[in-house]
Order: structure tokens, then sequence, then C-alpha cells
């Protein structure tokens, strides 16, 4: 079980009005966001906050957004998050190409040059100590605009939170998420580890 106990999706009906969003991206409503609730105004503002970050308002495609999300957990350590994030590369048209070798992505052909600049950015800003310089941020403004770099940074703030909350909380991965996980991350060794529920 996780650290906290998810609470129905019932529970608050504000949160669950707002959490259909999660029905498109994710295809469910994460047990993250049910243990957040237990403080609405958490889970409210949550959800408002990932809908603003993941919202396109320039070149820098849902789909990428979850890459940038997959890099970022994945320099954390995270697997639920790194779970969510390829699902929902896959729900929203990542090609096939791109899911199936996201490990390589600063070699392989799949990733065009401004796709591995953000990818680099992604897990740069993910590092403790941070490691954004100027070699980053040279390669960010050849392919991006700075509203697109907000954009990118957004997701990756995002992540870090949601990071934090799901390895501290021990967050048990939903089926479709390990199903997802196992799919394109299983042949690098993704496994549910401590969010398979007997973390504690």
């Amino acid at each position: 079980m996780a650290l906290v106990t998810p609470l129905s999706a019932e529970h608050d009906p504000e949160t669950q009005q707002l959490a259909e969003f999660f029905n498109e991206t994710l295809g469910f409503c994460p047990n993250s966001v049910l243990t957040m609730q237990r403080r609405p105004a958490i889970s409210k503002a949550f959800i408002n906050l990932n809908k603003a970050v993941m919202a396109n308002d320039g070149g820098v495609t849902s789909a990428l957004k979850r890459m940038i999300a997959w890099v970022s957990s994945n320099a954390t350590g995270c697997r639920y998050c790194q779970a969510h994030a390829i699902r929902a590369a896959e729900r929203y048209g990542a090609e096939q190409e791109q899911l199936d070798n996201i490990w390589e992505y600063r070699t392989h052909s799949a990733f065009s040059d401004a796709e591995r600049a953000a990818l680099d950015f992604s897990l740069a800003a993910s590092q403790v100590p941070n490691a954004v310089n100027a070699d980053i941020k040279s390669r960010l403004y050849e392919h991006w605009d700075e509203g697109e770099i907000v954009e990118m940074l957004g997701v990756i703030s995002l992540f870090g939170y949601l990071n934090r909350w799901n390895d501290s909380m021990g967050t048990d991965i939903e089926d479709d998420a390990v199903e997802s996980g196992n799919q394109y991350l299983g042949k690098h060794g993704f496994e549910v580890g401590k969010h398979d529920g007997s973390k504690y």
C-alpha cells in the first residue's frame, strides 16, 4: 500500500469534474490525484496547473511534452511517472519508433535536433545540482522561442513535483500504466518497484 490511501474518485465532486482531463491523457484518474484530494485545494490546484502546463500554445507538441516528462522522471528515478509519461506520449501520438527508442533519443534517427535539444534540457534541468548551462541555452534557442522554452520548463517543473510526490508516497501504479511501462520501457529494466503496493 502507498504511504497514504487514495480516496474514491467520487470523494470530491469538484476534483472529479476536473479530473476528467486525465481520462483523455491516461484513460483513468491517477492514484496520485486520488491521494491529493485528501486536501481538495491541492488536488484542484494541481489539476489546473497540469492543464495549463500541457496546453499547446506553440510548437511543443503534446507528444513531445510527455517525452520531456519521461526524461525528467527517468532522471529522478520515479517509476510511477515514467510509466504515466510514456503512456501519455503514446496516447498523444508519439511515433512508434520514438516510443521504442526513447532511451536512445540522443542518437536515434527518430528524433530531430529540436527534440534532442528539448530532451537534453529536460535531463539537465532535472538533475541535482541543476545542469542547465550556456550550451543547453544556445541549443534551445536554435529551435525554440522563449514561450516554448517556458512551456518545456513548465512540464519539467510539474514532473519535479510529481516525482517527489509519487516516489515519497509509493503511489500504486495503475494496471494500464504498468502495461505501457512494460511495453516501452521493459527492455531497459523498467519495473514497478516500490509502486507495487508493497513498500509500506
